[in-house]
């Protein structure tokens, strides 16, 4: 069994190199294409009318949790035939779950687009990667949002599959992605979505309420930042999100710079909690520092999952 574990761990760690080459496959097929088009007819045909908050509820939970039970038939009955599919299945689905080159490269480009083709160019580049309104946004406001969702979504997209997969495997990490999918597409505060999606958005806080943190401790600890440790104890509880303050505020403190103060959402404008004080202006290298955090968080990750499953 141990010499089991011990593959495991070898392919695993395959796939986050794979990852690391890769990113997310454009021209293969993805699961979360898959999870999306799921979301998008049960929402079609049961958001309308009443108990909406209830029919939201139902289909999230019918969703994760049919996700979770298909890879776990899946992982089992690819087990009992032999351990070699079973294998090359963990480190397949741990790459599709794994987002860490795409994150970081999405931020870079950003950056680098904003610098080479300017500002109109720079907006419709982040609009990729945020669900704010980037219409009027100014350069220093730009890279701000840019290095934000690059904290935040080093929990969302890297941290957090990685520690359900710790927990419950390929089957844990699958469910988590089908989470987080309900929680982007449909966990919006306005008209159409502020009661179907209530249940996704609490299911989603719920699943990524100890990585946030996770992510957060692991951000200052291998940026060696003592103010990064204090701001995630200042400020990280003060966003309007349960979890996402936390890595922001960690990063904030690591860069010694101020994150939120007012977005636009879907028109409305979100006034969030200021994260730090030193409005300084943003830099090039502010990005490849981000980057670099990053990438040794991810792989920090990835060895803890690997050790844990080997111990456990």
């Amino acid at each position: 069994m141990e010499h089991f574990d011990l593959l495991l761990g070898l392919f695993v760690l395959l796939a986050y190199v794979l990852d690391l080459v890769f990113g997310d496959p454009a021209k293969l097929p993805h699961p979360i294409v898959y999870f999306g088009k799921a979301i998008a007819y049960l929402e079609k045909k049961l958001n309308k009318g009443k108990g909406r908050f209830f029919k939201g509820m139902l289909s999230s939970t019918i969703l994760i949790g049919a996700t979770f039970l298909s890879f776990y038939l899946l992982m089992d009955f690819s087990m009992s035939t032999s351990k070699i599919p079973y294998l090359l299945l963990s480190a397949l689905f741990f790459f599709y779950g794994l987002a860490n080159k795409t994150l970081i490269r999405e931020g870079l480009a950003v950056f680098n687009v904003l610098e080479q083709q300017g500002l109109e160019a720079g907006r419709k580049q982040l609009s990729r990667i945020v669900g704010r309104d980037t219409t009027d946004l100014t350069e220093q406001q730009i890279k701000k949002a840019a290095l934000e969702t690059m904290a935040e979504n080093l929990s969302d997209g890297v941290v957090a599959p990685v520690f359900w997969f710790a927990l419950l495997g390929i089957p844990g990490m699958m469910a988590y992605k089908m989470i987080n999918t309900l929680d982007s597409m449909i966990a919006y505060k306005n008209e159409r979505y502020n009661l179907y999606g209530r249940a996704a958005a609490y299911i989603d806080d719920f699943a990524n309420f100890i990585p946030a943190r996770l992510t957060a401790f692991l951000m200052a600890l291998v940026a060696l930042s003592y103010q990064a440790m204090i701001f995630i104890f200042k400020y990280g509880r003060k966003h309007s999100s349960p979890n996402a303050g936390y890595p922001e505020a960690a990063l904030a403190g690591i860069l010694d710079v101020r994150f939120g103060g007012p977005s636009i959402y879907s028109g409305v404008i979100v006034d969030k909690p200021y994260i730090g004080i030193n409005e300084r202006e943003l830099i090039g290298d502010d990005v490849y520092k981000t980057a670099r955090i990053n990438h040794a968080v991810c792989f920090i990750s990835v060895c803890l999952a690997i050790l844990i499953n080997y111990i456990f």
